[in-house]
C-alpha cells in the first residue's frame, strides 16, 4: 500500500472528508508539473488531533501535525512522510468555499490510491487563493483546457468568496 492509500484510509475510517490538490490533481487533470509531495485538502479540523493519527504512527509513520496561528489563511498542516515514498500534506482549510471544493470532487486513482480529486474550477480557485507565482503560472496551464469557456465561467462565479488578493490574481492571470 502507497504512502496516499494509508492516509486516504486513515481519513476515510476517521469519516474526514477529503480531496486532492496540488501537483497532483493537475496531474490528473493533465498538467504536468514535478512535486516533492502531495497534497490534499479538508476542513475537518479534527484532522489535526495526534489521535487521528495514532494507527500510521504506529506502523512507523512519520506524522508532523502544524496547527495555525490566529490569523492565518489555514487552520494548519498535516504532514505525514514514511522512507523515500513522496510526503503527503494535509491542508487544513476552515472556509465553507473549500468544504464546497471537497464535496464536488471526483473520485479518481493515483499511485494506486482512490481519492476524491477537485474539479478544475476549484483547482484554480485554491491556486488564486494561495496566489504565488507557483500558482499562477499553473492556473495559466490550468486555462488551455478545451471547455475554456465553462472553466472560466465556474472560476467566476466562485470568487466572491475568496476576496480581493485572489480577484486581483484572477485579473493577472486573465491579462486584466
Amino acid at each position: 500500500m502507497t504512502l496516499l492509500a494509508s492516509v486516504a484510509a486513515t481519513l476515510e475510517s476517521a469519516g474526514i472528508a477529503f480531496a486532492l490538490i496540488g501537483a497532483g490533481a493537475l496531474a490528473v487533470h493533465r498538467v504536468a508539473r514535478a512535486t516533492g509531495d502531495l497534497d490534499l485538502l479538508t476542513v475537518a479540523p479534527e484532522s489535526l488531533l495526534p489521535v487521528t493519527w495514532r494507527a500510521l504512527r504506529e506502523q512507523g509513520v512519520e506524522v508532523e501535525i502544524r496547527v495555525a496561528e490566529p490569523g492565518d489563511p489555514l487552520a494548519g498542516v498535516v504532514r505525514i512522510s514514511s522512507g523515500s515514498a513522496p510526503p503527503v500534506d494535509l491542508v487544513v482549510g476552515d472556509r465553507a468555499w473549500q468544504r464546497r471544493a471537497i464535496e464536488r470532487a471526483e473520485p479518481g486513482l493515483l499511485q494506486g490510491a482512490r481519492v476524491p480529486i477537485v474539479r478544475t474550477a476549484d483547482l484554480v480557485l485554491l491556486k488564486l487563493y494561495a496566489a504565488g507565482p507557483q500558482d499562477l503560472w499553473d492556473i495559466q496551464r490550468l486555462d488551455a483546457t478545451p471547455d475554456k469557456e465553462s472553466l472560466l465561467a465556474a472560476v467566476e462565479s466562485g470568487l466572491a468568496d475568496l476576496g480581493e488578493s485572489a480577484r486581483a490574481a484572477w485579473r493577472q492571470v486573465l491579462g486584466n
